[in-house]
């Protein structure tokens, strides 16, 4: 349930950054990019994320998120996420 709150919750962030394009880079190619706080993103629809490999371990960890912006481009970011820690 908290994965699904903290997933809800990082998609609108993203979303509501704004225009993120790369005027340089040709239509066709995927953007691969690291996220930084306050990067502007343009997030039309999300294909995929995967989680960081250490998500369970309590700890900041790298996800990857796959996306289409809203001119239909996919595009690519690392993000940093907090592990899974539930307290038992």
């Amino acid at each position: 349930m908290k994965r699904s709150i903290a997933f809800l919750a990082l998609s609108a962030a993203l979303a509501s950054f704004g225009a993120y394009a790369d005027a340089g880079a040709p239509a066709a190619a995927s953007q691969h990019a690291n996220y930084s706080y306050g990067m502007p993103l343009d997030v039309a629809k999300v294909i995929s994320i995967t989680p960081a490999s250490n998500a369970a371990d309590c700890q900041v960890g790298t996800a990857h998120m796959v996306y289409v912006d809203h001119q239909g481009q996919r595009r690519e970011i690392n993000y940093q996420e907090m592990g899974n820690c539930s307290q038992q």
